[in-house]
């Protein structure tokens, strides 16, 4: 079955073994030549405070083959880590209010175009980075320039979503979700609870990051991107946060 360049997951893509729902996202081969077969699981709406590892022995073991590997998401990681604010733990104030309408918004979500979003910024990098990149951002913006708001920020703000009133899901227009700083350490621990080797990663139609692999992973990070490069993970209320990777060569 060869890939679709759309993310979004296909109903004739959709299958079903051993109990659990999948999407059959097809054969990819990547720029050393190496090919990867890729499983999107559907899981069900995972809440703030659930195992990560109850997880892959639910969804993910009864379809594991020895060689497989698993992109797991970060925004389901930080569901189960408890790294979320909610609405009530954040307080838009003056320098929020004043910014929020000036940032851009797109179709993944990502942006500050919401005063809740832009003052748990502030609340993390503090308001004079924020305002500092807001103004440099605004002034390189109409050079083509994009980005510098959230290199200048660091601190993760990139991966901050949330708060987003398109969102397919009720709970995350009042649920903000943080990517959590220590990746390496959660993908290690993963790899021990269920001895699947797992990388954490924080996908869209637009980019696919990587924010941190276990450290016996079979694949770089360049074979990595190749494998994840049309975003297998899909958009919006999919609920398909763990790719099973099947390497074939």
């Amino acid at each position: 079955m060869a890939e679709h360049q759309d993310g979004k997951n296909l109903e004739e893509q959709r299958r079903q073994s051993c109990g659990v729902e999948y999407f059959d996202r097809g054969t990819i081969e990547g720029r050393d030549g190496r090919k990867y077969d890729r499983y999107a699981i559907h899981t069900h709406f995972v809440e703030v405070g659930e195992s990560q590892a109850e997880l892959v022995k639910k969804y993910v073991l009864p379809l594991y083959q020895k060689g497989d590997c698993l992109a797991f998401g970060a925004k389901v990681m930080a569901m189960c880590t408890g790294n979320v604010r909610t609405k009530d733990q954040v307080h838009p104030g003056f320098w929020a209010r004043l910014l929020a309408p000036f940032a851009g918004i797109n179709s993944t979500g990502v942006g500050m175009h919401e005063p809740y979003k832009m003052q748990l910024t502030i609340d993390i990098c503090g308001a004079p980075r924020v305002v500092f990149a807001a103004f440099v951002s605004a002034i390189t913006r109409p050079f083509g320039v994009h980005g510098l708001f959230y290199k200048i920020c660091g601190k993760g703000v990139a991966g901050i979503d949330g708060f987003y009133f398109r969102s397919a899901f009720d709970r995350y227009k009042d649920l903000a979700l943080i990517n959590n700083d220590n990746p390496v350490e959660l993908c290690d621990q993963l790899e021990k609870d269920t001895g699947v080797p797992v990388v954490l990663m924080d996908a869209n139609d637009i980019d696919q990051n990587q924010l941190g692999k276990c450290k016996d992973f079979p694949l770089t990070d360049d074979q990595i991107q190749d494998a994840m490069k049309d975003n297998p993970s899909g958009q919006g209320g999919e609920l398909t946060p763990l790719i099973l990777i099947r390497p074939l060569s």
